[in-house]
This record gives C-alpha cells, structure tokens and sequence, in this order.
C-alpha cells in the first residue's frame, strides 16, 4: 500500500487559481507514475493529467491543456496540479492516483479534495 492523501481544495471564483497536493508516504512513492482525476456533481469520473516517475512525460486531458500545470517533487514526495484560468466546470472532486509505469492501471487512490468554481 502506497498512502496518498489530497489537499489545497476550496473554493475559487471563475478565472483564478488554486494549487492541489499529493503527498505520499516513503520513497515508494517515488516508483509511480502519478496522474489526477476529478468527478464533477452528477458527472463520471474523468482523467485531468498524468506525470511520469522522473516528471520529464505529462499528459493533459484536452479540456484543461494550457490551463492546468502538473508537476511533481520527489525530495517531498509529493505531486502538484496547479490550476489557472479555472472555470464553473471545473467544479469537481479532485483525486490523485498512482500507477506502475507504463500502466493505465492505477494502484492507489486518495480520498479526493473538493474545488468549487463560482461564476
């Protein structure tokens, strides 16, 4: 089991910005790609952006490129996704995953932090 644990949610109006925390527990963290994912309010979940292990590879959903920067500190443990520019439909429930490289498959999950967007 690989811990992670979300935070920085809350609410932001239309056009500003927030940054989310991923942290995990031990160097393990460290072997895994991470990527973030986010459920809005009668919505599926859905993929924002993915980081490789080193944080040289990311990958961005469509709907947030240019807005949304995923980055990530390995002396920390920890995976950012910083979001600018935000809009009332990126009001969701936001969740870090972890995955094996190369894999789509994700390992762990965290619990989500909420970012609310007001118009």
């Amino acid at each position: 089991q690989v811990p992670v644990v979300e935070s920085g949610g809350g609410s932001v109006q239309s056009g500003g910005s927030l940054r989310l925390s991923c942290a995990g527990s031990g160097r393990t963290f460290n072997w895994y790609s991470a990527a973030w994912f986010r459920q809005g309010p009668g919505k599926e979940r859905e993929f924002v952006a993915r980081i490789s292990q080193t944080g040289v590879h990311t990958l961005y959903a469509e709907s947030v490129k240019g807005r949304f920067t995923v980055s990530r500190d390995n002396v920390k443990h920890a995976v950012y996704l910083h979001l600018s520019n935000v809009k009332p439909e990126d009001t969701a429930v936001y969740y870090c995953a972890l995955a094996e490289r190369g894999s789509d498959e994700y390992l762990y999950w965290g619990q989500g932090t909420q970012v609310t967007v007001s118009s």
